[in-house]
């Protein structure tokens, strides 16, 4: 290995726990965990323990009155009504015991990731259980109760001083995280998800692109439903150089959903195992050609907890130490141990089948809309660039 590269895990992080029967599941952690252990990938002296962010950190991004609200709400004593007003107790975020424990947890391991790299101790750090890019100021949304990666960004900020380039590929557009620093030039949001027309949170429109000093640091790459690997990789690859090179970050941050797999039960997105190898591959290289290496990588979406999410989410881990084995045959000790608790047949190989799923009909015309979504996207860049050379 060339690059030091830390994994942030404990067990005390599934106790980020809606219910027994909601979509997010922080068990896939525990999955993935397990797949890198049985094909020797990690050992335990690469994984640090996240630590609690404390009430002050959280503020950095969080209103106090919904801190205080989270708490409350936890320990059953906050009133139905005034906890729906902060976005707790709903379907997507129902109240659990704790919940601002363990959504502090989640913050802090981020917040641990950021300490390790800018300390010099690791290159690259991985937190599977961040991700949550979904919360908001004041109010929980989309199974996002705080979001971890505000906080990390603004904390890059003041203690580190950083140009943060923050990249979200979750199928779900990363709406808390642009809306944080929309008028912020010192940090560059890119999200490419899918349309908002058939997906929750409905945001992420091209011509979202900052406001006052932040105008044009935004950049958003909508991709159509059931757009494939090829259209989405490019869209991705292309995006990511352009943005990085246009505004050479300190530090990257990547959001890492793996929801827009075909398998995945929310969204409508038809992505196979290709593009979680390159996805991290691409952010790895940008990493080393603008932040000397530094590169912070959270989890996210995902909802196909078997099938999906450990195979993706280990090949983070695999691009950041430079593992090459992760091809052909996933560890039968893996599949034969998890089998007998899980619903679905597991996978037996790293990649996806070639007949996955019946050919899509509009391929062509999917793709070509995704190529005029990218040039609007980039445009601003584009046309300066263009401008300068002449």
């Amino acid at each position: 290995m060339t690059d030091k590269s830390v994994f942030i895990y404990s067990e005390e992080l599934l106790k980020y726990k809606f219910n027994s029967h909601h979509p997010f599941n922080q068990f896939r952690l525990k999955l993935t965990l397990d797949l890198l252990k049985k094909m020797h990938a990690i050992n335990d002296s690469l994984i640090v323990p996240p630590r609690m962010a404390t009430e002050e950190e959280l503020c950095m991004i969080h209103d106090p009155d919904y801190v205080n609200a989270v708490k409350l709400a936890g320990l059953n004593q906050l009133e139905k009504e005034k906890a729906e007003n902060f976005g707790l107790g709903t379907e997507d975020t129902p109240v659990f015991p704790g919940m601002h424990e363990a959504s502090a947890l989640l913050v802090g391991g981020t917040l641990t990731a950021v300490d390790q790299v800018m300390s010099g101790q690791a290159d690259h750090a991985l937190h599977l259980g961040g991700g949550l890019h979904h919360g908001f100021r004041g109010k929980a949304s989309g199974f996002c109760i705080y979001n971890d990666s505000s906080v990390a960004i603004q904390y890059l900020q003041k203690k580190y001083n950083a140009r943060v380039l923050y990249v979200d590929t979750d199928a779900h557009h990363g709406d808390g995280v642009q809306w944080s620093f929309y008028d912020d030039p010192n940090v560059c949001t890119l999200s490419i998800h899918e349309t908002g027309r058939y997906l929750f949170p409905g945001t992420g429109n091209v011509n979202e692109r900052g406001q006052g000093k932040g105008y044009g640091f935004s950049f958003n790459i909508p991709v159509d439903a059931f757009t494939e690997d090829e259209s989405l990789l490019f869209a991705y690859s292309s995006a990511l150089k352009e943005v990085a090179e246009f505004f050479k970050p300190d530090i990257i941050l990547t959001q890492n959903g793996a929801d827009s797999h075909y398998y995945d039960p929310l969204t409508h997105l038809s992505a196979t195992m290709k593009i979680y190898r390159e996805i991290p591959k691409i952010a790895h290289e940008i990493a080393h050609q603008y932040c000397n290496g530094k590169w912070i990588a959270v989890g996210g979406g995902g909802y196909d907890i078997w099938r999906v999410v450990p195979r993706a989410w280990a090949l983070i881990w695999l691009e950041m130490t430079e593992n090459s084995n992760c091809y052909g045959s996933l560890p039968a000790e893996w599949i034969d141990f998890w089998q007998k608790e899980a619903p679905v047949t597991l996978p037996k190989m790293w990649d996806d089948p070639e007949d996955m799923y019946e050919p899509i009909p509009r391929k062509d015309e999917i793709s070509e809309k995704n190529m005029r979504t990218l040039e609007k996207a980039l445009y601003p860049i584009r046309s300066h660039t263009k401008t300068e050379s002449m």
